[in-house]
């Protein structure tokens, strides 16, 4: 099972019935699959709060609001689970700076913060 279709699974029965195509690219091809999992997991919400998801269709906005939400909590929680709370307060605080930046019509710096925290959490 490819990583994406891992967060489509853990994404869990309320989504079942939005699931898209799993067949994309990972945006974040980092050597540790946990990791890697975190970082899609918490990407794909962000997507669904501010771009179009990857891995789920036919979403109303407020339902896809709510299931970015729920994604964001999945790849925090596993990442919490490891006991890293250094890569939790980074990952924490990308999502709070990303929001910010579009609430503030910075949309377009938010990628290479992405890129940057994906770094940073990369063991």
């Amino acid at each position: 099972m490819s990583v994406l279709e891992e967060v489509v699974t853990s994404a869990g029965a309320d989504l079942a019935g939005y699931v898209g195509s799993a067949d994309h690219e990972l945006r974040f091809g980092l050597e540790d699959r946990s990791r890697s999992f975190v970082l899609e997991a918490v990407y794909e919400g962000y997507l669904m709060h501010y771009d179009a998801p990857r891995l789920f269709d036919g979403l109303d906005e407020d339902l896809r609001l709510l299931a970015g939400d729920s994604l964001y909590a999945l790849g925090l929680s596993r990442l919490a689970a490891t006991g890293d709370l250094e890569a939790v307060a980074e990952l924490s605080d990308l999502i709070s700076r990303s929001a910010r930046a579009h609430a503030e019509g910075r949309g377009a710096e938010v990628e290479p913060m992405w890129d940057e925290s994906a770094r940073v959490l990369a063991p």
